[in-house]
């Protein structure tokens, strides 16, 4: 196949959790594959992280990927929100 660029969206578990350590997780979790990541306001003071991951389609790593992210302590879910073949 090829290479997919996959945005998740990573929530934490409530509005008052530190985001910091989060983005440090994830740094570690996704490694080279990360191209991006920033953090967008959902609703009442509730924070998501959107993180942008290219890995390849083939191995089936996308979801290698999420499931390394949901083990982020702190982290409430993680969701694959847009994923586009490049």
């Amino acid at each position: 196949m090829g290479s997919v660029a996959i945005t998740y969206r990573i929530m934490p578990e409530d509005a008052s959790t530190d985001l910091g350590p989060i983005r440090e997780g994830i740094k570690k979790a996704v490694g080279p594959a990360l191209k991006g990541m920033q953090e967008k306001d959902v609703a009442f003071g509730l924070r998501a992280i959107l993180a942008l991951a290219v890995v390849d389609d083939a191995s089936g790593a996308g979801e290698k990927l999420e499931s390394a992210l949901s083990a982020i302590p702190h982290v409430g879910s993680v969701e694959a929100i847009d994923l586009t073949l490049i």
